[in-house]
């Protein structure tokens, strides 16, 4: 793969921050795209969703959105459905696809009606008596995963292996919303998968000591490992890769995804997530990967820009 050395000089609004739980993540993700892009000679104009609102932006002298807001009031679909409104072209999935993949409880139901291999779970509310909670989880069996159904970053997850963990796992998911899952648990190891459009990126197996590939291993753990697997003899890797692919055309997805899945002892692969707006720095893994396939950083970038202008043009043909 190569960047694209013909796009022209555009004025890009990168949206970065907001109020969600990963604003520092995010933030971090904005700053290195506005570093790139503004080194491609683009320019760019920094915008956070926390400091400025939105609906009563002037967005006519921006030509593209790129966004960079991780969590909730930027992968949920709210403002795909504002910049749509508005004619401005923006990075990434639509307003439905971003919405479902950001519900873990919808994306699984889609998965389920497209044959999309998952784990299974059961889903439970803040408001069901906790007798009702215990009886669900006894019925999915230890050892389960506890996550809220909308946050990312691996935020108010929590592995449970016994019994009397359930009721603090449970305390923890329900501060980030009022619906959480229970997920059995595979015993295997995490790969994750990039995908540019319907094009999957080289697969990375995670390798970390924790239960699993949780915040502090994500970003701050410097043990975690990454193990691309991508020889076209890996029969896994194309396994992975492809059910991936099918993730995400389940749910709509459009330019830069990620998905993340658990592979079991036996080689099976089971979705665990969509991230429509996975992390953008040069050391988060859709960077990696796309490294790896040969799209440089700023090659990426403009991928997502000329990927936008796409859809944008599309959408308006419709």
């Amino acid at each position: 793969m190569s960047g694209s050395s013909k796009l022209p000089r555009l004025t890009v609004a990168v949206l970065q921050g907001g109020v969600s739980a990963e604003r520092e993540v995010s933030l971090q993700s904005g700053r290195a795209v506005s570093r790139a892009l503004r080194d491609a000679q683009h320019v760019v104009v920094d915008i956070d969703p926390a400091q400025i609102d939105l609906r009563q932006h002037d967005w006519r002298e921006i030509d593209v959105a790129f966004l960079a807001l991780h969590g909730a009031a930027g992968e949920d679909g709210e403002v795909q459905k504002l910049l749509q409104a508005a004619g401005v072209a923006y990075t990434g999935s639509g307003p439905a696809a971003s919405a479902h993949a950001f519900s873990k409880l919808a994306a699984k139901q889609i998965f389920v009606q497209r044959g999309v291999p998952t784990a299974p779970w059961v889903a439970l509310t803040a408001a069901e008596p906790a007798k009702f909670q215990r009886e669900k989880a006894q019925r999915l069996g230890l050892p389960l995963v506890v996550k809220p159904d909308q946050q990312g970053s691996s935020l108010g997850v929590t592995m449970v292996n016994h019994e009397k963990q359930l009721d603090s796992a449970l305390e923890l998911a329900f501060q980030f919303g009022p619906v959480c899952l229970l997920e059995q648990a595979i015993v295997g190891a995490e790969w994750t998968v990039g995908l540019l459009d319907e094009y999957s990126l080289p697969p990375i197996r995670i390798g970390t000591n924790h239960d699993f590939f949780d915040y502090q291993a994500k970003y701050h753990d410097e043990q975690t490992q990454y193990h691309f697997e991508d020889s076209p003899l890996s029969p896994t890797a194309s396994l992975v890769s492809r059910v991936a692919v099918d993730a995400c055309a389940a749910v709509g997805t459009r330019g830069v995804a990620r998905v993340d899945l658990m592979v079991d002892r036996f080689g099976r692969p089971f979705v665990l997530e969509i991230n429509t707006i996975p992390g953008f720095t040069d050391h988060s893994l859709v960077p990696k990967a796309a490294l790896r396939a040969g799209l440089n950083f700023t090659d990426l970038c403009e991928w997502c820009l000329v990927a936008a202008r796409r859809q944008a043009s599309l959408r308006k043909a419709a």
